[in-house]
């Protein structure tokens, strides 16, 4: 199939967040094409240009959320910065957003200023709360949009108070909703002709991802725990130890596989017992099964055991750290991972874009630039007088 411009070619969108929620939005839709235009405090910047690991002074993480944007700066509290703004919408499609609620307002570009200037933009608003209700104006980053939308208490082991999942996943999960809703915003404008506000908030976009936990507890009576590497009742679904210090992931819940796999560890008796041959017997058997397997894997090497299971049709994997992405010939098949160039640091390998289109595949264009290093091209595209 011949390939055409990226899905998002054409689409000119404003970026006012900072951190992650809202600059991950950012770099979905600059994946993808969209001309994205982060607008950052002169000499400041945002934050995430100096969080988490650095090579060379330059932030690593920063690379990869600002990756495919093009940086401008702009004193939002003066005149001039929001005459820029407001020039900038006139010609935008969207504008992403992640202040407190109230902050575009008081600075006199809220939605209502903001769509007279340009009827047809997206403002897309994350935040902790959402624009409305009695916690819209909390602060709130993705840690407690996290424990509030019910993620951090299912988080860790039972015998120990919630944890985390090691990535700021709340934060994640909101950049990603707004991402959705942006596209669901153009689809509408393709038939209105017309903007609107599309309204995001941690805390409900953690919440939307928590299965059947509410009804769980409203109609049955029951309030999920912490359980650590198991799924309560789905067994056997853990990690395994092996002879060489690795651990392998297995799920064989399904009865099929679970006979595949009492073969694969010359126990074929197993997925027919009375003990472990239906779901529901292994679920409530599920710690003495677990250490069943444990016992059997534990006398393989990884590889060997890998082999094994791939063999016998079973659902297995190593527990990757990022070296074992990198020496992963399918990752390197399906170009999982990407070198990208830095005039800094040369090539950055970072995770390559997701999801993959046949006809209007996205691509990575540039790692995270430099503080105002596209000032002068996008002013050049502005009328003189909005461009100081």
């Amino acid at each position: 199939m011949q390939q055409q411009l990226p899905a998002l070619d054409g689409i000119r969108v404003i970026e006012l967040g900072q951190l992650i929620a809202g600059p991950f939005c950012g770099q979905l839709l600059a994946d993808f094409g969209a001309d994205v235009i982060k607008v950052e405090q002169p000499g400041e910047g945002d934050p995430m240009r100096h969080w988490g690991h650095s090579k060379d002074g330059k932030s690593l993480s920063w690379s990869v959320i600002a990756r495919g944007k093009r940086s401008v700066t702009a004193d939002l509290k003066s005149d001039a910065g929001r005459a820029f703004l407001r020039a900038l919408v006139a010609e935008a499609d969207v504008l992403v957003e992640n202040f407190r609620p109230g902050t575009l307002e008081r600075l006199g570009l809220g939605w209502d200023e903001l769509s007279a200037v340009n009827p047809r933009l997206i403002l897309v608003r994350v935040s902790g709360f959402g624009q409305t209700g009695p916690y819209a104006s909390r602060a709130g980053y993705g840690s407690i949009g996290e424990a509030m939308g019910g993620l951090r208490h299912l988080v860790g082991d039972p015998d120990r108070p919630p944890s985390r999942t090691g990535l700021s996943i709340g934060d994640m999960l909101a950049g990603m909703h707004a991402a959705y809703g942006t596209t669901l915003a153009l689809l509408a404008r393709e038939r209105t002709g017309a903007g609107q506000v599309v309204d995001v908030s941690i805390l409900e976009s953690v919440l939307a991802m928590t299965e059947a936990l509410v009804p769980d507890y409203a109609l049955a009576g029951v309030t999920r725990e912490r359980s650590g590497a198991v799924l309560p009742g789905v067994a056997p679904s853990n990690v395994y130890p092996t002879a060489d210090g690795d651990f392998v992931l297995v799920a064989a819940n399904q009865d099929t596989v679970f006979r595949r796999l009492a073969v694969a560890m010359g126990r074929a008796e197993l997925g027919t017992s009375a003990e472990y041959g239906t779901h529901v017997a292994r679920g409530e058997r599920q710690r003495e099964l677990d250490d069943l397997i444990a016992q059997w894997t534990s006398r393989h090497q990884s590889g060997d055991l890998l082999a094994i299971l791939e063999e016998h049709g079973v659902p297995a994997g190593r527990v990757y750290t990022a070296r074992d992405m990198l020496a992963d010939p399918h990752f390197q098949a399906r170009e999982s991972i990407v070198a990208v160039p830095d005039p800094d640091l040369g090539r950055i390998p970072m995770q390559n874009v997701a999801p993959r289109l046949s006809a209007t595949p996205g691509r990575i264009r540039w790692s995270g630039p430099d503080l105002g290093a596209h000032d002068a091209e996008v002013r050049a595209l502005l009328p003189t007088e909005a461009a100081p």
